[in-house]
């Protein structure tokens, strides 16, 4: 049996009049990163602080497990740095003390050796510069299996400032991660916009597209894309990094 669909048509315009903000996802959209690189060397890094408690191979494979297990999470009363915990003491009898003593360590004394991971983009600022020029909240919705400093890192690494959004997803506050369309939801409630006002903006066509399920309008940065397999979501408009900005300035 053959089966026919009608794939949707990418959109040449947005509809941008009614806009209220912009969700922009940070890896690969305003700062090029490659996170199969970053996040093991981060756990690596990270998991070398806790040597003196637990021996760095074993609490890099928990740390994974405790990724794996954010991404999964459902649970709305469970914040992402709570499903960490969990795991860190099923896994390692490890306390959310000790383990916050061993991210202040590596904070301190590691973090800015992962700077020559991340390069930022010549238009990155602009495009956060022309939304809020336009009115419009301005969010930096980065999968939130990151603690605050270190989302803050990456964002000064790319040449941006963190006070230009007002707000950043991370774990410590943050209950669900993308692709799960509760990630978009919470977050809309938290700022008390309507989906249909707001704009997506990512590289990933599974986890940043997806903010379609909900009603939102979405852009695909086409420098740095991650097309997934058997892709389930079309970007409402795709382009360049100069042609949004053109787009969010007209």
């Amino acid at each position: 049996m053959f089966q026919s669909y009608f794939r949707k048509p990418v959109k040449r315009s947005l509809a941008l009049d009614n806009v209220q903000a912009v969700f922009f996802d940070l890896d690969g959209t305003l700062v090029d990163v490659d996170m199969h690189l970053f996040v093991p060397v981060y756990l690596n890094r990270l998991t070398e602080q806790m040597k003196e408690l637990i021996e760095p191979a074993s609490a890099t494979r928990a740390m994974h497990r405790a990724v794996a297990a954010m991404f999964a999470n459902r649970d709305a009363d469970k914040t992402l740095e709570a499903v960490l915990f969990d795991v860190l003491r099923q896994e390692l009898a490890m306390t959310p003390e000790q383990y916050r003593r061993c991210l202040d360590e590596f904070l301190h004394n590691d973090l800015e050796g992962l700077r020559p991971l991340v390069v930022g983009h010549a238009l990155s600022s602009r495009l956060v510069d022309a939304a809020r020029a336009r009115g419009w909240q301005v969010i930096l919705a980065t999968n939130p299996i990151f603690p605050r400093d270190v989302v803050d890192a990456r964002v000064r690494w790319g040449g941006l400032d963190s006070d230009k959004f007002h707000h950043v997803t991370t774990y410590e506050t943050e209950h669900f991660c993308k692709p799960n369309p509760d990630f978009f939801r919470e977050n809309l409630n938290l700022l008390q916009l309507e989906a249909e006002r707001c704009l997506m903006v990512g590289n990933d066509t599974l986890h940043d597209l997806s903010a379609s399920q909900v009603g939102m309008q979405t852009c695909l940065l086409t420098p740095w894309c991650i097309r997934r397999p058997k892709e389930r979501f079309r970007a409402d408009w795709q382009g360049r990094h100069e042609d949004l900005l053109a787009l969010i300035e007209a």
